[in-house]
């Protein structure tokens, strides 16, 4: 199979479904967007050395939560009752709840946040902040198709929760490389 079909040339694309859409729908812009997050943390991995233990865990989690962005990929690719709807693992809480669960595992060893941060510091705490930004605009992305189309709740509350754990594992990699963080200094009126 070559890996070129020549059926986008028109400006369309397939889903999951078997339907195509325009390749600047709602939807094309919201997994697009979740797949661009994967490979920011894909980045942030090629930055961890293994032997560094929480560096090592790092490694780990993204090893979980890579797979679970392609399960939020699919389903945004599939809407509920489409054709091989039910073939879609759907995100469901308990994934939310395991996201919750590295990220106290993760800040629980930072220090108290005392102000807004600066996204710096570190090589690896800088990717994890990029990662954390196409986060947060795969969020906004999948709001906005919510208002036009159904959307589940579960991708939803999954993607928030990721932008938390890349948070406070940027954090997290600047405290273990002896690098404060850099508060925000508003300016003066």
């Amino acid at each position: 199979m070559k890996l070129y079909t020549r059926t986008g040339d028109d400006g369309t694309t397939g889903l999951f479904s078997g339907t195509r859409v325009s390749k600047d729908h709602p939807r094309i812009d919201a997994y697009g967007t979740v797949d661009e997050l994967n490979a920011c943390i894909g980045l942030a991995m090629a930055a961890c050395r293994a032997s560094n233990p929480f560096e090592a865990r790092l490694l780990e989690i993204f090893g979980q939560a890579q797979s679970r962005l392609f399960d939020i990929g699919a389903d945004l690719a599939t809407p509920e009752g489409a054709n091989n709807s039910s073939k879609i693992v759907r995100i469901e809480e308990s994934h939310v709840a395991e996201v919750e669960g590295w990220i106290d595992e993760i800040d629980g060893k930072n220090p108290p946040l005392k102000t807004f941060v600066m996204p710096s510091g570190s090589e690896l705490a800088a990717r994890l902040h990029v990662a954390r930004t196409a986060c947060r605009r795969a969020e906004r992305l999948m709001v906005a198709l919510g208002q036009l189309e159904p959307v589940g709740a579960g991708p939803r509350r999954y993607v928030n929760r990721m932008s938390d754990l890349l948070f406070a594992m940027a954090r997290r990699a600047n405290h273990d490389a002896g690098i404060g963080d850099v508060p925000w200094i508003p300016t003066k009126r």
